[in-house]
């Protein structure tokens, strides 16, 4: 499933084509995603406006002149594609380099945004996990979805108190406790590998070691939120990752899987000057963690 990274790619892709433009027409080829598109979902888009377009961990928000949010989510295999309506590719506006052609199969093309900026919008979801809500903007931070999701790991709240005060007394590990939406918002398996290895923190440690008994932050928790915001902006920067079937808003793969320094590299040299160990991976929570035994404590 895409992390906030390439979520965030995402985001920045779509603004330039949804952002202040109206939705000229929509089209809803089937009537669900992975749950039933909102009743008379067409309608309350169709003359409306993107105000703003924005994202909380993995969802993009975007805002309309109605008072309403169209809540979308990419699911497994989700993707959008920006064109003209006359059929012209519009350019990237997307950080990075990339590369690899998008295999495209039309018969995945669920829903067509045409905007009033020109572009056409299409999403493209073969597994049929992603979704699209539309819900009031005064009610969703109430909404099932938003309610309990944690802060935002490149928010300025976000810091080693925050996420010392999270971990307090919990028996799980680090691994997991990073994994939890509640804790952290958008983290997901990979960008947690990466944050553990960039903090030298073994995933198998106790989430509370990152605290004291009252809660306050040690140095393990710096180093934590340190390497969680490192990694994040690295992975952006370069596009996000292309595991399985992400792709940006043109189509393209990022690249940041050639930059993993731990993640999906069982069996290599790890990469910390000086550390003669290797990448080691074990299960956890039914999900492969990579790590280096050596430097990782």
């Amino acid at each position: 499933m895409p992390e906030l990274p390439e979520v965030e790619t995402v985001r920045r892709g779509l603004q330039p084509a949804m952002e202040g433009a109206r939705f000229a027409k929509v089209e809803a080829r089937r009537p669900d995603l992975r749950r039933p598109l909102p009743t008379g979902f067409v309608k309350r888009l169709e003359g409306r406006t993107v105000t703003g377009l924005g994202r909380r961990a993995k969802y993009l928000l975007a805002d309309l002149s109605s008072g309403d949010v169209l809540l979308m989510h990419l699911g497994m295999s989700g993707s959008f594609r920006v064109a003209q309506d006359d059929g012209a590719k519009t350019a990237s506006k997307t950080p990075g380099h990339f590369h690899y052609p998008r295999a495209e199969d039309r018969a995945h093309d669920h829903i067509v945004f045409h905007m009033s900026s020109g572009a056409r919008i299409t999403f493209n979801d073969p597994r049929r996990f992603g979704l699209m809500l539309l819900v009031p903007r005064a009610e969703l931070a109430d909404h099932p979805l938003m309610k309990e999701i944690g802060p935002e790991p490149l928010g300025n709240e976000f810091d080693a108190s925050l996420l010392a005060a999270a971990c307090r007394g919990k028996k799980t590990s680090l691994k997991a406790a990073l994994s939890d939406q509640k804790v952290v918002a958008g983290l997901g398996n990979i960008y947690v590998c990466e944050a553990l290895y960039g903090a030298h923190l073994s995933p198998k440690r106790r989430a509370s070691t990152i605290a004291d008994r009252k809660g306050k932050p040690n140095e393990r928790a710096e180093r934590l939120v340190d390497a969680i915001k490192g990694v994040l902006q690295d992975a952006i920067k370069a596009g996000g990752s292309s595991l399985r079937d992400h792709r940006r808003t043109d189509g393209e793969l990022g690249y940041f899987q050639h930059r993993f320094r731990v993640y999906d590299r069982e069996g290599q040299p790890c990469v910390t000057p000086g550390c003669k160990g290797t990448v080691k991976r074990i299960v956890q929570g039914g999900r492969s963690t990579f790590f280096c035994p050596e430097c990782q404590k």
